[in-house]
Order: C-alpha cells, then sequence, then structure tokens
C-alpha cells in the first residue's frame, strides 16, 4: 500500500526528489565489488507480466522467457539480484487485504460481463493477473538460479533491513514506504527501461528539503497521511486542521495538486508543533490533537520503520511476528524448523503458513460469479485442502487427546464476504489398505527404502488417486501431476464433460512439444468465459500440488508441478474450443503420435479412476439453444461441496437443489440469458481452418458453438485404449 498520496507527490509534485539514473553507472560508483540490487518481487509482477494474453490462465513458457531476459540484463551488468515476496499477510493489515479483494473482485466481474458480451480480452484498463503468478514467480526465479527470499513478516520490513544490513545499492520496487525506511536508494519499478537499465532514484534527502522536515520526521509524516499501520480515516482530523492553518498561511492562491497540498500541509503542521527541546524519544508532538488509544497506534506506525540498528525505540514495533507456533503441539520442533527454513528458501508451499500461522489464504482468482455450473476453486480444492492439514496435523496423533484446532482459511470466491475465516477441519488422509501410515517426521526426514514410495502414495491420495502411482517413473512427472489433477477436478465438479477433461490433457501433452514463440502464434477466433475460469481452475489446482506435495516431504520435484511445464493459456483455451467443435482426437493431437499415445494413456486413466469412484464421464458439447439444467444424481446438488455454503452466500440469489453450485434464472429458450447461439459462428472442421473458426460478430456464449449439421465426435464414450504402460520401478529410485 505504501503511503497515501506520497508516491504521487513525488512523481507530480516533487521533481527535485526524481533523479535520473543508470544502473550500470550506480553499480560501477558502488563501494561493492559485487553490487547487490534488492527487488521487491510483488511490485515486479505487473512489470514482469508483459505477455499479450493474461485472460486464458497466463502464458507461462512465454513468461519464463521474459523473467530470464530480464535476469541476464542485470547479470550482464554486474549486479546481482536478491529477490523478496510476500509470505504471510500481517493480520493487522487483514481489513485493507479484505478491501482490496472486494475491489478486484468487481472489476473480475466486469472482465466476465466484457468476455460475454464481446468474446474477446479488454484492454489493460480492465485486466488483472494471471492466478497464481506471485507463487510461481518465485520458483521461477529459483530455477534460474537468483536468490529468492519469502518473508515472515512484513515484506517491506525484511526488504529495507536487508539492504541496509547488507549495503544494497538500491532496493528496486514500487512502495513509497522504501523512501520512509533508513535504507537503501529506492529505486523505481515502474519507470525501469531494461533494455538501457535506467529508472529514476526518489532521493529522500531532497524530499525533506523540499517539504522542510528532517528524514528522522519521515515516519511521523507516514502515519499521518495513512499506511497500512494507521489508516487514512484515523488521522483525518489531523490532516483538516493541517489544511486549514496551510491556506491561512498560503500568500497566493493555492496551485498545487491536492495530493501536494495534503503532503505539504501536514509537513508544515509537523515541523510547528516539532520543538528543539523534544527528546529523540519522542516519536509524536505532545500538541498534536490525538487520543491517547491514536497516539499508541501512531507509536506503532512508527515504529514499524525502525530497522535493526534502531531497537532503542522498538518497544511498539508491530513487525516481529510470534515466536510461538500455531500448532506446535501437533508437529515436532524438528518439523517447525524444516518448514520455515523451506518456506524462507521458497523451498516449500501453504505448510509454514499452516504449521505456524495457523492459517492458510488465497487471493482473486478469474472466476465468473453468475455462471452456476462450475464451483469456485476455493471449494473445488476444499476437499484436498483438508487432506493436507490432516497430513500436517493428525498423522501420528491418532487416539491422542490432542485436539488440533481448525486452520483459518481466508479464500476469496464470489459471495464469500470475508467478514471472518473460514475454519477448517482436518481430515486424516485415507491411504490404501495396504499402505502403512507414516508418520509426518518419518515422511519428511525417513532415509529407509520403503520411504519414497510412502510420499509418493501419501501425495496421491489427498487426490485420490493413489491408483496412479503405477504410472510413475514410466510418465514424465509434469504429466503424472497433470494427470492427478484432471482427475481430481473432474471427481468434483460433475458438470464437467468429457470434451472439458479432453481439452485439459490434450493441451497438457502438445505443450511439451510448442516453443514460447509457436504458442503465442495461436490465433484464437473468440473467448469462451466457461473456458477462462476452467483455465484458472487448473493453475489454482497446481498450486495445491504444490502444496500437497511439500507436506508429503517433495516426493516430486517442484519443476514438475510448475506450471510452464503442463499449462499454456492460450493453448488450452484452443483445445477447449476445438473439443467442444466435435474434431477427432487426431485432429486435437494435432496429427502427433507419440501425442496421441500419450494422450489415450492418460485419458485411460483418468476414465477408469472416474468409473470406480462412480462418476460416469459424458459428452456434452451442449449444442446452442438446446441447452437444459445440470443433472444431478440423487438430488446432489454442488453447494454439498461446502458444508457452510448455505449460511455464507452473501451477494448470491438462492440455490435451488438439483441446479449447481449457485443457480441463476433461465433465460429464454431454453438456455441462460446472455448464452445464445454465439450469432450463428460456428466450427465446421470439414470445410473450415481453426484459424478461420466464427469469422464476423464476437459470441455472446459461456460454451462455444456446434454446427447443426456438424456429425458426432468418434468414440465418443466409446474409448479405443491404448495398451497398458508396463510396471514402473519403485518409486525414488
Amino acid at each position: 500500500m505504501g503511503v497515501k498520496g506520497l508516491q504521487g507527490f513525488l512523481d507530480r509534485c516533487c521533481p527535485q526528489a526524481c533523479v535520473p539514473v543508470d544502473l550500470k553507472e550506480m553499480a560501477g560508483r558502488h563501494v561493492s565489488q559485487h553490487p547487490t540490487l534488492v527487488v521487491d518481487g510483488m511490485a515486479c509482477l505487473n512489470h514482469w507480466y508483459s505477455c499479450e494474453d493474461w485472460l486464458c490462465g497466463g502464458q507461462w513458457k512465454e513468461y519464463m522467457n521474459i523473467l530470464k531476459r530480464w535476469v541476464e540484463a542485470f547479470t550482464v551488468a554486474g549486479i546481482r539480484l536478491v529477490f523478496f515476496f510476500d509470505g504471510v499477510v500481517n493480520e493487522q493489515k487483514r481489513r485493507v487485504w479484505v478491501k482490496r479483494r472486494h475491489r478486484v473482485n468487481g472489476e473480475i466481474s466486469k472482465i466476465f460481463r466484457y468476455v460475454k458480451s464481446h468474446g474477446r480480452q479488454p484492454g489493460r484498463h480492465l485486466s488483472c493477473l494471471p492466478s497464481g503468478l506471485a507463487s510461481f514467480t518465485s520458483f521461477a526465479l529459483r530455477s534460474l538460479g537468483q536468490e529468492v527470499y519469502l518473508s515472515v513478516q512484513e515484506a517491506d520490513y525484511e526488504i529495507a533491513s536487508y539492504a541496509r544490513q547488507h549495503g544494497s545499492m538500491g532496493i528496486l520496487g514500487q512502495d513509497s514506504d522504501f523512501i520512509i525506511y533508513d535504507s537503501a536508494p529506492y529505486l523505481s519499478v515502474a519507470k525501469l527501461r531494461i533494455d538501457t537499465l535506467t529508472t529514476v532514484l526518489y532521493d529522500r534527502q531532497k524530499l525533506c528539503q523540499s517539504i522542510g522536515l528532517a528524514t528522522t520526521q519521515l515516519p511521523q509524516l507516514a502515519c499521518l497521511l495513512g499506511n497500512d499501520v494507521v489508516s487514512e480515516g484515523e488521522m483525518q482530523h489531523v490532516r483538516d486542521e493541517a489544511m486549514a492553518k496551510y491556506r491561512e498561511k498560503a500568500q497566493a492562491p493555492l496551485s498545487d495538486a491536492p495530493q501536494g497540498q495534503t503532503v505539504l500541509a501536514v509537513s508544515h503542521l509537523l515541523s510547528s508543533k516539532w520543538t528543539s527541546d523534544m527528546e529523540e524519544t519522542d516519536l509524536i508532538p505532545k500538541s498534536l490533537n490525538v487520543s491517547a488509544s491514536q497516539r499508541r497506534k501512531l507509536k506503532a506506525g512508527i515504529c514499524s520503520y525502525l530497522l535493526p540498528g534502531h531497537e532503542a525505540l522498538q518497544g511498539g514495533d508491530i513487525s516481529a511476528p510470534s515466536c510461538v507456533p500455531a500448532f506446535e503441539k501437533c508437529v515436532s520442533a524438528e518439523i517447525l524448523k524444516a518448514c520455515k527454513e523451506q518456506h524462507i528458501a521458497v523451498e516449500g508451499y501453504m505448510v509454514y503458513c499452516v504449521l505456524w500461522e495457523g492459517m492458510a489464504e488465497c487471493s482473486n482468482t478469474l472466476e465468473d460469479a453468475d455462471d452456476a455450473e462450475l464451483l469456485p476453486q476455493a471449494l473445488v480444492f476444499k476437499p484436498c485442502r483438508k487432506h493436507v492439514y490432516g497430513l500436517l496435523l493428525l498423522n501420528g496423533h491418532e487416539g491422542s487427546s490432542i485436539d488440533p484446532p481448525a486452520v483459518r482459511e481466508w479464500f476469496v470466491y464470489p459471495g464469500n464476504p470475508l467478514k471472518e475465516a473460514d475454519m477448517v477441519e482436518p481430515v486424516p488422509v485415507c491411504l490404501p489398505s495396504t499402505c502403512e501410515k507414516p508418520s509426518l517426521d518419518l515422511l519428511w526426514f525417513g532415509r529407509g527404502p520403503e520411504v519414497p514410495a510412502l510420499r509418493l502414495t501419501s501425495f496421491l491420495s489427498i487426490f485420490d488417486c493413489h491408483d496412479f502411482s503405477s504410472l510413475y517413473g514410466n510418465i514424465e512427472d509434469s504429466m503424472l501431476t497433470a494427470l492427478c489433477l484432471v482427475t481430481y477436478i473432474a471427481l468434483q465438479i460433475k458438470t464437467l464433460s468429457l470434451e472439458d477433461l479432453d481439452a485439459y490433457l490434450s493441451q497438457a501433452v502438445c505443450l511439451r512439444l510448442k516453443s514460447p514463440q509457436e504458442l503465442q502464434q495461436i490465433k484464437l477466433p473468440s473467448l469462451c468465459s466457461r473456458a477462462v475460469q476452467l483455465g484458472s481452475l487448473y493453475v489454482r489446482g497446481l498450486c495445491h500440488l504444490l502444496g500437497a506435495n511439500c507436506a508429503s516431504g517433495r516426493p516430486l520435484p517442484s519443476a514438475a508441478l510448475m506450471p510452464w511445464h503442463s499449462f499454456d493459456g492460450r493453448l488450452f483455451h484452443s483445445k477447449y474450443l476445438l473439443a467442444h467443435s466435435g474434431v477427432d482426437n487426431t485432429a486435437l493431437l494435432e496429427g502427433d503420435a507419440s501425442c496421441l499415445s500419450l494422450f489415450l494413456c492418460l485419458r485411460e486413466n483418468l476414465v477408469e479412476a472416474c468409473r470406480t469412484r462412480g462418476r460416469v464421464l459424458q459428452s456434452r458439447p451442449d449444442p446452442p439453444g438446446r441447452r437444459t439444467a445440470p443433472k444431478f444424481s440423487d438430488g446432489e446438488t454442488h453447494a454439498d461441496a461446502d458444508e457452510n455454503w448455505r449460511e455464507r452466500r452473501t451477494h448470491t440469489v438462492d440455490h435451488q437443489r438439483g441446479r449447481g453450485w449457485r443457480e441463476r434464472p433461465w433465460g429464454r429458450g431454453g438456455h441462460r440469458g446472455g448464452r445464445g447461439t454465439a450469432g450463428g459462428r460456428h466450427f465446421d472442421h470439414q470445410s473450415q481452418s481453426f484459424d478461420n473458426f466464427g469469422g464476423g460478430g464476437p459470441p455472446n456464449t459461456s460454451r462455444p458453438g456446434r454446427h447443426p449439421g456438424h456429425r458426432s465426435r468418434p468414440n465418443r464414450g466409446r474409448y479405443h485404449l491404448a495398451p497398458r504402460w508396463s510396471e514402473p520401478p519403485a518409486p525414488g529410485t
């Protein structure tokens, strides 16, 4: 968040503090032989993700290339990079976090309305980053050999502390808090030109000269303007007083921008109340018009800017995290130590937040609040999260007196008011009867020959996919995880059709053979809102696979779970449109025999796993004008996926049994309002190329249309199965 209005003041009202710099020259003048630039990774995500397609789930291979070139530019210049990412959300900032999440949900609703109205991606004025971008970027940078850290407290504080302690040449970010900290120079990533390595340095000394304050008074200014600790509204009366006095003393009509007037007025007020006899320990002038509780809040906010070396004033430092893990009675000290180390070094995922913070969280996802067929990802993956919590908190404690408290979940999805955390109970992992239940310490630290197989079985069982252990070693790890994820999604969402699942599997198989350039050249004739949500669902699923893998002792390399190995949004969208248009498998797999063979193997295992669990997969291309309500067996509804859904459907219409997770009124003509025949734009694979699909106006549909005369897709529901693959070696060999 930074300091309210200060960044705008710097950019528009204080040009003397905005100094153009050449980073190569800065590095050459730096005292260190290996100058280090500390990078605020969260602030760089918008700068890094410059791929044309952001709506379909992410162009991950292209994004990896962008990161590689970005890192290489600094490496060639002799600049060492150290990256920091947010590892936790400070609970004192939860109110701000929730407010932002609701705002983004509103923007996502506008995005889906635009897609359904225009059949294309909106411009950058109405955009959001792909789901999971921050999490996967930290792993991507690690894979590129970079030094990356996840924070265990306020990330800005850790960045400023590291830069100060290590004498870094600067902090690259876009957060005005960095000019408040007495740390390394604050450099703008928004103004960075990667081709020339030039940007703008915000000079705190020149800022203070222009507003008439000492650098030691900047924390007070930040708190009175409003920041993450002291909200803007809490000090409104102080700013009003400052503005009144500022106007009285103005010699001429005020011509400053509103941001400039506020910053200057508060600065003048602070300067007037800061007498020469004030002691260094007097953080707040006694004459400042604030209550006792507001004074305490101000002190906490000021102390949050005090870095190591300023401990004398840190009695109210809110940055220090709790040293008592939330679930220290449920796991060993060795587990707690290891999970914290892995978290900081970006070698873990989810586990630290659960064991140390007692919580899990997930930000906004591209989900259509008006689509009653698809469950939000938070509910789709809730059963597997319960098993992850069970693996972490219950293993080895069955029958004991330890009663692990529920995990607090802050997951954003349509209809969740986020007024309080969901309390989610851990559920034991159901391992095969032939498998002895291992302790968490054995899974994490065991070295016996049986341990690798136990880790893999535990991981697969979290998703009810232990059948697939026989595939380990015979197919690539990334294909095994893709199969596991798609099977889990198929079991959780009863409205998914064979076409949907074929789109998932075919794109994962074909992706291995495509370069980033080839993926960029894919032309999408139109966009389907349903496919957009399914793409984001897959990527969120990879995050859950990553968490389960870490909890299970990492039976699979983290690289196998990265999206650039099994997902590309544009490729998936093209496969989705093709699958629903009725092309045969050969066309779907682009005529590649090896891809077709692997695809059939994966699909055979998917179909069999679903069949044994009572899930019958059906073809449902959904011809236009013949939409019907989703069918459920025995009165089942998707709302049953969340036992608390009926109590927390705020902002949604009442759902009815047998109609999906949240029902919407049917439109005229037997299909949902706003989902028509796509203006007659259908794909006839016998007479058109895919690139020419849909000439004319954009569709208004959440499922692609189908040519009325199109013949049924071969082998739908009756598969020609590929021969079973040979028995794999034991896991871990």
